[in-house]
């Protein structure tokens, strides 16, 4: 398989064996981006957790202290009163029979769906569409609130939702490389934080067993774990 000029670089820059502090990865991965857009810093942890137990299941939100640096289209199902504080609020959308139709018809071109519980009864018909794009609104994250207009401002802000998949791997973006590390280098440590916080008690041994940082286009750097998480504390 011919390797392009842009992998190569790479290539020659980045030791795939060495663990990197979360500045160091985070330079370098700004240094080797070549790509004609601005990519995002993902972020990887694999857990010492088994996802089949509903007790060991990790999900929960995290509000980034820089945002995500992503525009986030936000709908709202909600009554007429509800609807119109939505709207004002900032929601790009808002209502409730005009966009349940729309719905089962296909459309899902929004980021975030937020529920008031009065309208749960029909958007919990719509489950099948929302739930496999991880869009059904979920009480626990925030979701389904009556207080729509806090709930928008906070994903406005760079409120993320996250959650452990099979393997037992949180994956998530934590912002956009052209943020300035030290900012980066804050939303990682807010997401570290909130998943310790959110250890499972029936969790043994190890319960992060690694980290590694890449960008949208470019490689996986592993992470060193105890500097990492020396900023939780």
């Amino acid at each position: 398989m011919k390797v392009s000029k842009r992998v190569k670089a790479i290539k020659e820059k980045v030791d795939l064996k060495k663990e990197y502090s979360l500045a160091e990865a985070i330079d370098l991965l700004k240094e080797v981006s070549s790509v004609k857009f601005v990519e995002s810093l993902d972020c990887d942890i694999r857990l010492g957790v088994d996802p089949r137990h509903a007790d060991q299941m990790v999900r929960g939100t995290v509000i980034l202290p820089h945002g995500t640096g992503k525009t986030v289209r936000v709908l709202v199902f909600a009554k007429p009163e509800k609807a119109k504080e939505a709207l004002e609020a900032g929601a790009d959308y808002a209502g409730l029979e005009e966009y349940v139709e729309k719905v089962k018809e296909g459309w899902t071109d929004v980021d975030v769906i937020i529920a008031t519980p009065d309208t749960m009864a029909e958007v919990g018909k719509l489950g099948r569409i929302l739930g496999p794009r991880g869009l059904m609104p979920n009480p626990k994250v925030g979701t389904v609130t009556m207080d729509v207009a806090k709930a928008i401002k906070e994903v406005k802000a760079g409120k993320i939702e996250f959650r452990v998949d099979k393997t037992g791997i949180v994956h998530t973006s934590l912002g956009k490389l052209n943020f300035e590390t030290d900012k980066l280098v804050e939303n990682v440590a807010s997401f570290l934080k909130t998943i310790i916080r959110l250890r499972p008690a029936s969790a043994k041994g190890q319960y992060v067993k690694s980290l590694y940082l890449a960008s949208t286009m470019g490689p996986g750097l592993k992470i060193n774990k105890d500097e990492a998480l020396s900023l939780t504390k």
